[in-house]
Protein backbone atom coordinates (compact mmCIF):
# COMPACT_ATOMS: atom_id res chain seq x y z
CA UNK A 1 0.00 0.00 0.00
CA UNK A 2 2.56 2.27 0.97
CA UNK A 3 4.53 2.05 -2.67
CA UNK A 4 1.31 2.68 -4.33
CA UNK A 5 0.89 6.23 -2.39
CA UNK A 6 5.06 6.68 -3.46
CA UNK A 7 4.73 5.92 -6.61
CA UNK A 8 1.76 8.26 -7.60
CA UNK A 9 3.56 11.08 -5.71
CA UNK A 10 6.43 10.86 -7.71
CA UNK A 11 4.31 10.38 -10.78
CA UNK A 12 2.26 13.63 -10.26
CA UNK A 13 5.86 15.74 -9.29
CA UNK A 14 7.26 15.26 -12.71
CA UNK A 15 7.01 18.11 -15.05
CA UNK A 16 4.20 18.15 -17.42
CA UNK A 17 4.57 19.11 -21.06
CA UNK A 18 2.69 21.82 -21.69
CA UNK A 19 0.46 22.85 -25.15
CA UNK A 20 2.06 25.89 -27.06
CA UNK A 21 0.11 27.60 -29.42
CA UNK A 22 1.96 28.22 -32.76
CA UNK A 23 0.80 30.55 -35.26
CA UNK A 24 0.27 29.42 -38.13
CA UNK A 25 1.28 32.82 -40.32
CA UNK A 26 4.99 33.14 -39.02
CA UNK A 27 5.44 29.56 -36.50
CA UNK A 28 6.09 32.13 -33.94
CA UNK A 29 4.25 31.78 -30.62
CA UNK A 30 1.54 34.09 -30.53
CA UNK A 31 3.29 36.55 -28.19
CA UNK A 32 6.08 36.74 -30.32
CA UNK A 33 4.33 37.65 -33.75
CA UNK A 34 4.96 41.26 -32.92
CA UNK A 35 8.83 40.70 -33.54
CA UNK A 36 8.03 39.00 -37.13
CA UNK A 37 7.55 40.71 -40.29
CA UNK A 38 3.68 39.49 -40.77
CA UNK A 39 1.97 40.92 -37.31
CA UNK A 40 -0.98 41.97 -38.97
CA UNK A 41 -1.60 38.54 -40.85
CA UNK A 42 -0.73 36.75 -37.55
CA UNK A 43 -2.99 39.17 -35.30
CA UNK A 44 -6.07 38.02 -37.89
CA UNK A 45 -5.09 34.49 -38.08
CA UNK A 46 -5.10 34.08 -33.94
CA UNK A 47 -8.43 35.91 -33.83
CA UNK A 48 -10.18 33.62 -36.18
CA UNK A 49 -8.26 30.43 -35.10
CA UNK A 50 -8.17 31.23 -31.07
CA UNK A 51 -10.39 33.80 -29.84
CA UNK A 52 -9.74 33.54 -26.35
CA UNK A 53 -5.56 33.68 -26.73
CA UNK A 54 -6.80 36.72 -29.04
CA UNK A 55 -8.40 38.27 -26.21
CA UNK A 56 -5.77 37.69 -23.75
CA UNK A 57 -3.10 39.14 -25.58
CA UNK A 58 -4.87 42.02 -27.82
CA UNK A 59 -7.99 43.38 -25.72
CA UNK A 60 -7.69 46.82 -24.92
CA UNK A 61 -7.18 46.19 -21.38
CA UNK A 62 -4.12 43.52 -22.27
CA UNK A 63 -2.38 46.65 -24.36
CA UNK A 64 -3.46 49.59 -22.15
CA UNK A 65 -1.36 47.32 -18.89
CA UNK A 66 1.36 46.29 -21.55
CA UNK A 67 1.86 50.03 -21.53
CA UNK A 68 1.26 51.25 -18.56
CA UNK A 69 4.40 49.52 -17.50
CA UNK A 70 6.29 51.82 -19.77
CA UNK A 71 7.53 55.30 -19.38
CA UNK A 72 6.15 57.92 -21.52
CA UNK A 73 9.70 58.02 -23.77
CA UNK A 74 8.93 54.46 -24.23
CA UNK A 75 5.45 54.42 -25.22
CA UNK A 76 5.73 57.32 -27.74
CA UNK A 77 9.02 55.30 -29.08
CA UNK A 78 6.49 51.43 -28.98
CA UNK A 79 3.79 53.67 -30.71
CA UNK A 80 6.29 55.13 -33.17
CA UNK A 81 7.68 51.57 -34.01
CA UNK A 82 4.49 50.36 -34.41
CA UNK A 83 3.27 52.40 -37.05
CA UNK A 84 6.73 52.10 -38.80
CA UNK A 85 6.29 48.24 -38.84
CA UNK A 86 2.65 48.19 -40.04
CA UNK A 87 4.03 50.78 -43.10
CA UNK A 88 6.57 48.66 -43.91
CA UNK A 89 4.32 45.65 -43.69
CA UNK A 90 1.66 47.62 -45.99
CA UNK A 91 4.04 48.29 -48.56
CA UNK A 92 5.74 45.17 -49.13
CA UNK A 93 2.39 43.67 -49.38
CA UNK A 94 1.62 46.29 -52.37
CA UNK A 95 5.20 45.81 -53.60
CA UNK A 96 4.44 42.00 -53.78
CA UNK A 97 1.02 42.22 -55.67
CA UNK A 98 2.02 45.16 -58.04
CA UNK A 99 5.31 42.46 -58.98
CA UNK A 100 2.93 39.87 -59.52
CA UNK A 101 0.22 41.67 -61.62
CA UNK A 102 2.82 42.64 -63.85
CA UNK A 103 4.87 39.06 -63.87
CA UNK A 104 4.74 37.93 -67.29
CA UNK A 105 5.19 34.14 -68.31
CA UNK A 106 6.46 32.98 -71.22
CA UNK A 107 5.27 29.65 -73.40
CA UNK A 108 8.11 28.88 -76.28
CA UNK A 109 8.01 26.37 -78.55
CA UNK A 110 11.09 24.97 -79.30
CA UNK A 111 11.83 22.89 -82.29
CA UNK A 112 14.27 20.12 -81.43
CA UNK A 113 14.35 18.12 -85.12
CA UNK A 114 12.41 18.24 -87.55
CA UNK A 115 8.82 17.69 -86.32
CA UNK A 116 9.90 17.04 -83.02
CA UNK A 117 9.13 20.28 -79.71
CA UNK A 118 9.33 20.87 -76.68
CA UNK A 119 7.69 23.26 -74.40
CA UNK A 120 9.54 25.39 -72.45
CA UNK A 121 7.33 27.78 -69.51
CA UNK A 122 9.48 30.30 -67.51
CA UNK A 123 8.08 33.31 -65.44
CA UNK A 124 5.85 30.45 -63.08
CA UNK A 125 7.66 31.37 -59.51
CA UNK A 126 6.52 34.97 -60.03
CA UNK A 127 3.05 33.87 -59.41
CA UNK A 128 3.57 32.27 -56.50
CA UNK A 129 3.93 28.44 -58.32
CA UNK A 130 5.56 25.73 -56.84
CA UNK A 131 8.00 24.71 -60.67
CA UNK A 132 8.37 21.13 -59.35
CA UNK A 133 5.04 20.21 -58.69
CA UNK A 134 3.53 21.98 -61.75
CA UNK A 135 6.05 20.34 -63.86
CA UNK A 136 4.79 16.46 -62.14
CA UNK A 137 1.11 17.90 -62.62
CA UNK A 138 1.97 18.63 -66.41
CA UNK A 139 3.85 15.73 -66.87
CA UNK A 140 0.77 13.32 -65.69
CA UNK A 141 -2.06 15.46 -67.56
CA UNK A 142 0.38 15.45 -70.78
CA UNK A 143 1.17 12.18 -70.45
CA UNK A 144 5.07 13.32 -71.31
CA UNK A 145 8.12 13.79 -69.44
CA UNK A 146 8.57 17.23 -67.78
CA UNK A 147 11.56 18.64 -65.77
CA UNK A 148 12.49 21.97 -64.07
CA UNK A 149 15.87 23.26 -65.58
CA UNK A 150 18.30 26.11 -65.26
CA UNK A 151 18.05 28.90 -67.76
CA UNK A 152 20.95 30.51 -69.01
CA UNK A 153 20.06 33.76 -67.66
CA UNK A 154 20.32 32.35 -63.76
CA UNK A 155 16.49 31.38 -63.71
CA UNK A 156 14.57 28.01 -63.88
CA UNK A 157 11.74 26.83 -66.27
CA UNK A 158 9.76 24.09 -66.76
CA UNK A 159 10.01 22.08 -70.16
CA UNK A 160 7.36 19.87 -71.28
CA UNK A 161 7.93 17.54 -73.98
CA UNK A 162 6.12 17.91 -77.36
CA UNK A 163 3.70 20.87 -78.46
CA UNK A 164 1.68 21.60 -75.73
CA UNK A 165 1.94 25.31 -75.93
CA UNK A 166 -1.80 25.73 -76.08
CA UNK A 167 -3.24 23.19 -73.28
CA UNK A 168 -0.48 25.09 -71.40
CA UNK A 169 -1.94 28.24 -71.89
CA UNK A 170 -5.17 27.13 -71.29
CA UNK A 171 -3.93 25.83 -67.86
CA UNK A 172 -1.99 28.98 -66.79
CA UNK A 173 -5.25 31.16 -67.19
CA UNK A 174 -8.31 28.68 -66.05
CA UNK A 175 -6.27 26.81 -63.10
CA UNK A 176 -3.52 28.95 -61.56
CA UNK A 177 -5.94 32.63 -62.29
CA UNK A 178 -3.14 34.23 -64.48
CA UNK A 179 -4.90 36.96 -66.54
CA UNK A 180 -3.97 36.29 -70.69
CA UNK A 181 -2.62 39.81 -70.59
CA UNK A 182 0.36 38.45 -68.85
CA UNK A 183 0.76 35.27 -70.57
CA UNK A 184 2.70 35.32 -74.10
CA UNK A 185 3.18 32.19 -76.56
CA UNK A 186 6.58 32.83 -78.66
CA UNK A 187 7.51 29.89 -81.25
CA UNK A 188 11.43 29.43 -81.71
CA UNK A 189 12.88 28.27 -84.42
CA UNK A 190 16.41 25.95 -83.99
CA UNK A 191 19.01 28.24 -85.84
CA UNK A 192 20.47 25.70 -88.83
CA UNK A 193 24.19 25.31 -88.45
CA UNK A 194 26.64 26.09 -90.79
Amino acid sequence: MASEIGATETASSEPQARHVVYCGVCTLPPEYCEFGGTAKKCKEWLEMNHADLHEKLYSEEAVAATLSTLSLEAQKRAAKDSQKKEAKAAAAEAKAAETKAQAQILIKRVERNKRKYVTAVSGLEAHGMDLKKVAKEWGKKFATGSSVTKTASGGEEVVVQGDNSDEIFDWVVDVAGVPEANVDCIEDKKKKGA
